[in-house]
């Protein structure tokens, strides 16, 4: 049974920092590409960030250019998403997501669907 656990949400203020986590079991981590979304309320769920199986790529929505590091330890089995200068228009539930069995070590995707599981969410309130 595959689970990704989130971790390390909380509330912020704007300017500040946050680093989450994205435990997962159940699969081959190894070759999983890896991403990080987000939903607000009333919004569709967006994408934020994403890194290859090998962890030597990584794709980024534009509004999170230069603030946010996505990055994982296929030793561990997690995956991170260093977020700083937080903004009022960030708070929302993320989640991370694994595509297993990604065949390329440099394969990244952006689209929701392309995922196969998903965690339960991790909230992230930033206080203006």
């Amino acid at each position: 049974q595959v689970q990704l656990v989130e971790s390390g949400g909380g509330l912020v203020q704007a300017g500040g920092s946050l680093r989450l986590s994205c435990s997962a079991s159940g699969l081959i981590f190894g070759s999983s590409a890896m991403g990080w979304f987000r939903q607000a309320p009333g919004k569709e769920r967006e994408f934020v960030a994403t890194i290859s199986r090998s962890g030597s790529r990584t794709d980024y929505a534009d509004s999170v250019k230069g603030r946010f590091t996505i990055s994982r330890d296929n030793a561990k089995n997690t995956v991170y998403l260093q977020m700083s200068s937080l903004r009022s228009e960030e708070t929302a539930v993320y989640y991370c997501a694994a595509r297993p069995g990604t065949l390329y070590l440099l394969s990244t995707y952006s689209r929701p669907q392309m995922y196969t599981y998903w965690g339960q969410g991790t909230q992230v309130t930033v206080s203006s």
